[in-house]
């Protein structure tokens, strides 16, 4: 009996520990796509967590288009820091005006106490509702789907998580259903931890010699050929516009601090719920802080590797991409995705813009700090609705 219970407890210890224990692929990510056994069944204990801001198409085009991308970067920060302080690592997905968390079971309860109070916030502050909600990974394998997932290095020091199969769009399906509920009053007495979330970058122009930012979503219309549509979507990116660090929509030369206040109260409201001005005050002179920081030699490395760890591309079952470039690069890549969609292979949808916005999770200066991009004037959440439209056609 004994050896049973230690048994089973280890089996817990594993399965909270399930992505940290994870290798690391470092492959380039069309072998990763070529190569089934680098993916790995999600533990059906694990929960997906979604969070979305309703209406955010409407939102972005009420020219809220910043702080739908902050209250999707704040969800992230609310259940990164959990699973920070209690040391497991946990794959999540940035999606512009939302996310996507996958968890161990016993998260939950404390995840989504904390997702209450911040979605109380949210509405309260920015008029906007945040849909919080959870599946288990039980019910998305019971109902037929697949979450196969590998760990991918896209740089030095970051990898990122690489998701196939349906059974995160099937999450995502059952919990924004029409019928389901969105109750904005929900609240919880958690105390919410926003520490680490920094959004002190002002709106960020394309590269040199670039001229737009394209922001893409690519959904392959049978899951079994996911790898194989990802590569070639990925392959032709990869030469068209060279590989992901000559792509990138963030260059540390175009980097400006904000510096207005109404700027910097909009990250305040967001962390704190207020703009009291002691406190205002004091994210301006730590404003300008960072400005001296990054004419130091330890500022400018971490101006680097922002570049380098900037969430530009996540594949969760399906492609999203940030990238810069060239009208005429983009329109060759329309006409491949054009092609593959006439022959039933993928769905995408596409918006352009002349800059990006970033915000940031930032732990520490040195190598614990994740950035999220998004098109200028909401790129993630036009580019889904360009997709539902085709969706629903």
């Amino acid at each position: 009996m004994l050896v049973l219970l230690i048994n089973i407890k280890q089996m817990i210890k594993d399965s909270e520990h399930f992505y940290s224990n994870l290798p690391v692929n470092k492959v380039s990510i069309t072998k990763l796509f070529e190569t089934e056994n680098l993916f790995t069944s999600l533990p059906d204990d694990w929960h997906v967590i979604i969070t979305d801001i309703t209406n955010s198409t409407q939102a972005v085009n009420n020219g809220m288009h910043q702080s739908v991308n902050l209250a999707a970067t704040g969800s992230i920060v609310v259940v990164l820091n959990i699973a920070y302080d209690l040391n497991i690592s946990i794959p999540f997905f940035f999606g512009g005006d939302g996310a996507t968390f996958l968890v161990p079971g016993f998260l939950v309860k404390h995840m989504m106490e904390s997702l209450a109070s911040y979605k109380t916030d949210i509405f309260k502050n920015f008029n906007l509702k945040l849909r919080t909600e959870t599946i288990s990974i039980f019910k998305i394998y019971e109902a037929g789907h697949q979450i196969k997932i590998s760990k991918f290095k896209s740089s030095g020091s970051f990898s990122i998580p690489i998701v196939l199969g349906s059974g995160l769009a099937y999450a995502e399906y059952i919990i924004k259903a029409k019928d389901f509920k969105i109750d904005v009053k929900e609240s919880s007495n958690e105390k919410l931890n926003l520490k680490g979330m920094l959004c002190r970058w002002d709106t960020i122009e394309p590269p040199k010699n670039k001229k737009e930012i394209v922001t893409l979503l690519v959904i392959a219309k049978s899951s079994s050929q996911q790898p194989y549509v990802f590569k070639r979507v990925l392959q032709e990116i990869d030469e068209l516009y060279g590989l992901q660090k000559k792509r990138q929509p963030i260059s540390v030369g175009r980097l400006k601090v904000k510096s207005s206040f109404k700027q910097l109260g909009m990250e305040l409201r967001m962390r704190s719920g207020s703009m009291k001005l002691p406190a205002l005050l004091l994210t301006w002179l730590n404003t300008q802080y960072f400005r001296f920081y990054f004419t130091t030699q330890k500022g400018k490395q971490y101006l680097k590797s922002l570049v380098t760890m900037s969430d530009t591309l996540v594949i969760d079952g399906k492609i999203n991409t940030v990238i810069s470039g060239s009208e005429q690069q983009r329109s060759t890549l329309q006409r491949l995705l054009d092609e593959m969609e006439l022959n039933d292979e993928i769905i995408y949808g596409m918006h352009i813009s002349t800059a990006s916005i970033m915000s940031c999770y930032v732990r520490n200066l040195e190598d614990e700090h994740v950035h999220f991009v998004d098109g200028s004037d909401g790129g993630y959440s036009k580019a889904a609705s360009m997709l539902k439209l085709k969706l629903r056609i």
